[in-house]
């Protein structure tokens, strides 16, 4: 084994992922600890020192996976963005730079490459975003329509939340996502008693059928992410069989050719 590959199977091994998932979570309470100003006060160096130990742990990382994959570390998604986070850790956070301080709690975001079913859900999230697009065209639609007719009908019950096109379209926003909708709707009903076929009906469209159009969009992408990654463990199995099995082979045709030269020498 080359000393590529065994950097490699370093990298992979699953001790490894663990001491690296490890490191994150140690990494992400002391990002905890330094918002606390008398903890920070009094354990400063030593706060200090695992931050700086922790981020060296990552450069040594990276620069492992840089060794064995080459090339192909920049053509991994998650190796790229696990490379983002690490290279603006490293950006000194002082003078002019010192805004960057606040973004060394993006390294707890390594938790997302590094922990694989966290993997998948976002990639079934980022899968489903052009479905999801249309359903938030679908919801915009919805609302604009509502808007428009909100304003038409209860402009003058309530020219707090309906007066005009703006009022009513964030009014009907609110009630979509379940915000204050009761008293929205109280005081439109305080005018027109019947207005709660609007609000129903909007609800029952908007909350109900649109937001469950989400959860199905992203349901179904991780589905799919499951049955990827499920064909790619039965393909991987069915190589390591293909794998054995050519090895047996030439194993049992060794066999018979040295089966074959003793008897050509006892029979000689």
């Amino acid at each position: 084994m080359t000393p590529r590959e065994r950097v490699s199977a370093l990298v992979d091994h699953p001790y490894f992922q663990r001491f690296i998932v490890t490191v994150i979570g140690i990494n992400a309470a002391l990002l905890a600890v330094q918002t606390s100003a008398s903890l920070e006060r009094h354990y400063h160096d030593l706060i200090a020192a695992l931050d700086t130990m922790a981020l060296a742990i990552f450069v040594v990382e990276l620069a492992l996976k840089l060794y064995a994959q080459r090339s192909a570390f920049f053509r991994d998604p998650w190796n790229v963005f696990d490379f983002a986070i690490v290279a603006i850790a490293l950006i000194p956070a002082s003078g002019p730079f010192a805004v960057l301080r606040a973004l060394r709690v993006l390294r707890v975001l390594r938790l997302v490459s590094a922990v694989p079913p966290l993997r998948r859900v976002v990639s079934a999230f980022l899968r489903a975003i052009p479905g999801m697009v249309s359903i938030i065209a679908l919801a915009t639609l919805v609302i604009f329509v509502a808007g428009v007719m909100g304003t038409a009908l209860f402009a003058e019950a309530s020219p707090h939340y309906f007066g005009d096109l703006g009022r009513s379209l964030f009014s009907l926003f609110q009630t979509m996502t379940g915000e204050s909708w009761p008293d929205i709707a109280e005081e439109v009903m305080a005018a027109q008693p019947l207005a709660w076929i609007f609000f129903v009906v909007y609800i029952l469209v908007s909350s109900f059928a649109v937001l469950n159009l989400f959860i199905a969009v992203v349901v179904n992408e991780m589905e799919q992410e499951v049955r990827a990654d499920i064909r790619a463990e039965e393909q991987q199995h069915a190589d390591e069989l293909a794998a054995d099995h050519e090895r047996i082979s030439a194993e049992l045709a060794a066999i018979r050719q040295d089966l074959a030269a003793l008897r050509n020498r006892l029979s000689g």
